[in-house]
């Protein structure tokens, strides 16, 4: 079976290439990608090459095929596994699978592989572990979402909270309690406000600030205010940029009592110790966005540590359970991350994207790995199909479909751009 896929070679080194896959063993599965979404994880994997921890040293001799974010279909199933899993079947990946206490992962370690190809042989220890992942759910594109929410849902379920008088912590967001999501207004935001107000266990109330103007706007637009009072939240929107919205105001919402859960969504220090200011008895801050400097550091107040028992957490990813609820809300219509999609492209356009992915704006870059496609703006699909070319009658349905879903990748644009691919 030939596949056509991104591989990475070293530093800046990204390849998209044709070659053979062996025959699968009894042992693996032969499999199809559809949809991968590119994440920074794979953009700091490119920049890095050998000296990334889960990148093997040997990469230049034996490259490695990048992208952990992906979706697809069974074609062949060796036979440990074909009492668990057939031909035809829709997946998704964990692709944390902690193999032996190994740090190698699909997307980052592995010959054979990983989100930017065509087709790729799952191995043997991602069946093991529980980490290969049915998805009954409408579209590929949400399937490939899963890991990114996974993250998202993971880090609601590492907060905690204390009882007076007792040691043990009760895991978890408080339910009917005051939220703030601070810089929340990105394509992981949006996922962090849906999750809360749908997840099952919805705050009374939920601030959610950013300083972009626009952004808020569209979160807005989005997730509005009346969707989530009729899910018993009352969701409120502040641009942190303008005068008066302090952090004083940001607690007056509370009625002064302070937020237990406060997810900090920007490594920016001022957001951080805000985020600490706004912490109610036994509040708990969520550092959820990673830093690239390992000197980044925020002050916090150990008087409230002491005092009023407020704490800190951080989260780096989610767990195989994390995904897998992930993946139900979404089959079940609870949940859909599409506003994290702003860009659409084929698998020629997933090398320069990836390199280059800190200097796209908007938020996700969704690939689809059958066709090709230049890297392309939701919002820009009329102007493209207006200005001809091979692509414009493509440009132009998907213009009409994304138009009548509030500017938003769905389902239906979905089956429209898969609608010619023969596989």
């Amino acid at each position: 079976m030939k596949t056509r896929a991104v591989r990475l070679y070293g530093v800046n080194d990204l390849r998209t290439e044709e070659f053979e896959l062996p025959a699968i063993k009894d042992s693996e599965i032969l499999a199809r990608v559809i949809s991968d979404s590119i994440c920074m994880s794979s953009h700091k994997a490119a920049l890095q090459g050998a000296a990334h921890k889960r990148v093997p040293d040997d990469v230049a001799e034996n490259p490695i095929i990048l992208g952990h974010e992906f979706c697809g279909e069974i074609v062949e199933v060796g036979a440990k596994w074909q009492d668990q899993f057939k031909a035809g079947d829709k997946f998704s990946i964990q692709p944390a699978i902690n193999y032996k206490g190994s740090l190698a992962a699909p997307g980052y370690s592995y010959h054979d592989i990983g989100g930017g190809a065509t087709y790729v042989i799952i191995p043997n220890e991602v069946m093991e572990l529980g980490c290969l992942l049915p998805y009954g759910g409408e579209a590929f594109y949400l399937g490939s979402l899963s890991e990114a929410m996974s993250c998202i849902v993971g880090g609601f379920h590492a907060n905690y909270h204390t009882t007076p008088g007792s040691y043990e912590h009760k895991m978890g967001t408080v339910e009917g309690g005051c939220m703030a999501i601070l810089a929340g207004a990105g394509p992981m935001g949006l996922g962090a406000i849906d999750y809360a107000i749908h997840g099952g266990r919805a705050p009374r109330l939920l601030v959610v600030t950013d300083v972009d103007a626009t952004r808020l706007e569209r979160a807005a637009t989005l997730i509005t205010v009346e969707d989530a009072k009729a899910h018993g939240v009352e969701l409120v929107y502040v641009n942190t940029a303008l005068e008066g919205n302090t952090t004083e105001y940001l607690k007056s919402l509370t009625g002064q009592d302070g937020y237990d859960d406060v997810f900090v969504f920007a490594p920016v220090k001022p957001v951080v110790e805000q985020g600490d200011a706004l912490l109610g008895r036994d509040g708990c801050l969520n550092f959820f966005a990673g830093p690239t400097n390992p000197e980044f550091s925020a002050m916090f107040n150990f008087y409230n540590v002491h005092y009023a028992s407020t704490h800190i957490v951080g989260t780096s990813g989610g767990n195989t359970e994390d995904m897998k609820e992930s993946l139900r809300l979404m089959e079940e219509g609870k949940i859909s991350p599409s506003g994290m999609i702003t860009h659409i492209g084929g698998l020629n356009a997933d090398a320069e994207t990836t390199l280059n992915l800190p200097k796209i704006p908007g938020g996700k870059k969704l690939i689809y790995t059958h066709i090709d496609l230049p890297l392309t703006a939701i919002a820009d699909f009329r102007k493209v199909a207006e200005e001809g070319g091979d692509n414009a009658e493509l440009f132009r349905d998907l213009a009409d479909i994304c138009e009548k879903n509030n500017g938003l990748w769905c389902p239906e644009a979905e089956k429209r751009i898969l609608r010619d691919i023969k596989f």
